[in-house]
Formats: C-alpha cells, sequence, structure tokens
C-alpha cells in the first residue's frame, strides 16, 4: 500500500526517490471502517492525512446536530482541517470516513520535523493547498445560490464520483438541498434526457 503513496509523492515531481523514501516513514497507516472519524470536531486536530483507499466527508455539524457537509475526499488526497492543523486549534468540523478506508497519517510534531529535514516537502503541500483552494471556488462557483436542477446537473457532468459513491442524504447535504429536491431534480433530468 505505501507504493500508492510514495506513487503519489513521485507523480507531484517535487521530492527525489531518495526524499519520499526518508519521508514514507513519517506517514502511519491507518485502517477506517465506514463511519469512523479520522478528526472530530472540537478536538485537537492533530493529523494530516492521505487518503489510499476510500472516501471520507468534512462537515460541521450545525446547532439542531444536522451535518453540513463542505467536502469529499477520494484516494490520491490529502485530508486534515488545515487552518487548526497548522494553528493546532480544535477541528471545527468532523472528518469521517463514507468508505472503509486506508490513511497514511503524519503527526503535527513529524510534519514540522519533516518539513524542517526535506524542504521541497513545501511545494508539495502547496500544491496540496491549492488544490483545497480550487474545490472551495469550485463549489461556491457551482453549489451557490443554483437551483437544485442546477447543482445536480453540475455533479453529473463535473463531479461524476459523488453520484458512483457518496449516499444520497450526504450528497444532498453536500448541495445544500433536501433529500426530496435532491431525488426530484434527479426526475427532472432523467424525464429530459429521456425526450
Amino acid at each position: 500500500m505505501t507504493d500508492i503513496f510514495e506513487n503519489y509523492l513521485s507523480s507531484t515531481g517535487e521530492l527525489s526517490a531518495e526524499e519520499i523514501s526518508f519521508s514514507a516513514q513519517f506517514f502511519k497507516p491507518i485502517r477506517l471502517k465506514k463511519g469512523d472519524f479520522f478528526i472530530r470536531e472540537d478536538e485537537s486536530c492533530r493529523y494530516i492525512g492521505f487518503i489510499a483507499s476510500g472516501a471520507v466527508k468534512a462537515y460541521a455539524t450545525d446547532k439542531e446536530g444536522k451535518e453540513n457537509i463542505t467536502c469529499f475526499k477520494f484516494e490520491n488526497e490529502f485530508v486534515t482541517s488545515f487552518p487548526e492543523f497548522v494553528t493546532q486549534k480544535k477541528s471545527r468540523r468532523s472528518i469521517r470516513a463514507i468508505e472503509d478506508s486506508i490513511i497514511y497519517r503524519i503527526s503535527y510534531p513529524d510534519y514540522h520535523y519533516l518539513l524542517g529535514q526535506v524542504t521541497a516537502w513545501n511545494g508539495v503541500i502547496k500544491s496540496v493547498m491549492e488544490q483545497e483552494y480550487k474545490q472551495k471556488e469550485s463549489y461556491l462557483l457551482n453549489y451557490n445560490n443554483r437551483s437544485a436542477v442546477d447543482k445536480y446537473s453540475f455533479v453529473l457532468s463535473g463531479e461524476p464520483i459523488l453520484i458512483q459513491r457518496v449516499a444520497t442524504q450526504d450528497l444532498a447535504s453536500y448541495l445544500g438541498i433536501t433529500q426530496r429536491s435532491l431525488t426530484r431534480a434527479k426526475g427532472q433530468i432523467h424525464r429530459l434526457n429521456v425526450l
């Protein structure tokens, strides 16, 4: 399984083979069953993880206890609550497995040590942060203030992995609509495609 992680690091073009080999020792694999937490809201954010297999959702819980999902992460993506990891504060959101997953995680002290030893990691983290920013920007542009049909249409064309791997209630939460609205949007689009 480390091959997946090492192949990813190699694909970034930022690290030499020796730096990849040195770095890999700091990332420890953990297995999460569907429903297990990687990070819990209101607990210290101590790890960054790399998803080797599986998928997670990130969400905050509102006063009524409802999950407001902000993103999904799949294989070959890093996952953490970045602002709280960097500042070592309590996480403002939870990150939870939506499938059985294997995540390679690094602790905050090891992460800092690694950055000091392998400065090329700054380039890797920079590209991870840029990817995070692009995902947030895409989310705001494509899902904010749009109809349920428009939101679902974008998922179909731009993020089909969500339809294949995310539960309906989670997808509805991510899109900021009710499950009923999502079901109606699916029906409308299906009828349009049949005509």
